[in-house]
């Protein structure tokens, strides 16, 4: 018997795009191109839009992952080769309006990063929320050396985890930095054992899925825009934000419980 869950999201999807379900509430998507190492060529990138524009409600979190050894060694430079100007302007906006759907759409997604994790894959990766990486993760931004530059969002995402400097160190020299480097510089929020990734996604989208849902919309799309915004209008949409969720009823049922003792109260990590 089929899943509800993916019968529920009535998409085709191309065969480089994989989905399957974790529980009641987590949907895995699959980069599934492991002999290209997961490149993305328009019709993968389609099927992550087509992935995103269909989440069934009773999706409450993604985990995005890489088939074979990589998560994405970028863009498949093979579909280059024709382009014009006009049509190179065109292909980097369907990339923004999909990734876009991916940072700013209904639930929080987390990226499961190994191996390459290079130009349009970062870029990729940059539009989770959270990202793991095993300890193969490897990060590089080539465009320099190939004689193009980013277009899928990287530098407006990649440059507010990493900085314009770095930034324009790995594209200038074609730099390439180890998981560990990645880590300290912001690239991953949690660093892992080599085949370890999908299991610490998976345990992060259970902690994820069991939040509030008013409170996940907050911090995927009031919390960035707040961060960008002047300090005034900063504090006015903080306040405004922060009323709406405590207003919620699963707010008021959550303190309920905590004052009623029935909630585990926050604790020391181990």
């Amino acid at each position: 018997m089929q899943d509800p869950k993916l019968a529920a999201l009535a998409v085709a999807l191309p065969a480089s795009v994989r989905i399957t379900s974790q529980g009641a509430d987590v949907l895995i998507v699959t980069l599934a191109r492991s002999e290209k190492r997961n490149a993305l060529d328009d019709v993968t990138v389609l099927g992550l839009g087509a992935v995103f524009e269909a989440l069934p409600e009773s999706v409450r979190a993604v985990v995005l992952a890489g088939e074979g050894d990589h998560f994405s060694a970028g863009l498949d430079l093979s579909e280059l080769s024709s382009r014009d100007i006009p049509s190179g302007i065109a292909h980097s906006r369907l990339w923004h309006r999909i990734f876009e759907n991916i940072q700013f759409g209904s639930v929080p997604v987390i990226a499961v990063l190994k191996g390459a994790v290079i130009g349009g894959g970062l870029e990729l990766a940059c539009a989770a929320h959270l990202r793991v990486a095993e300890k193969s993760t490897f990060y590089a931004l080539p465009e320099g050396q190939r004689g193009i530059f980013v277009g899928g969002g990287g530098s407006v995402r990649l440059t507010r985890l990493i900085g314009v400097s770095r930034m324009m160190d790995m594209m200038l020299t074609g730099r390439v930095h180890d998981a560990d480097a990645g880590q300290a510089m912001g690239l991953s929020h949690y660093l892992v054992e080599p085949g370890t990734g999908l299991d610490k996604a998976l345990e992060l989208a259970g902690k994820v899925s069991a939040n509030a849902p008013m409170t996940n919309f907050a911090v995927m799309h009031a919390l960035p825009r707040i961060a960008e915004a002047d300090p005034a209008t900063g504090y006015l949409t903080e306040a405004l934000m922060a009323s709406i969720a405590q207003g919620d009823e699963e707010a008021k049922r959550r303190i309920r419980d905590f004052l009623a003792k029935r909630a585990s109260k926050v604790a020391a990590p181990k």
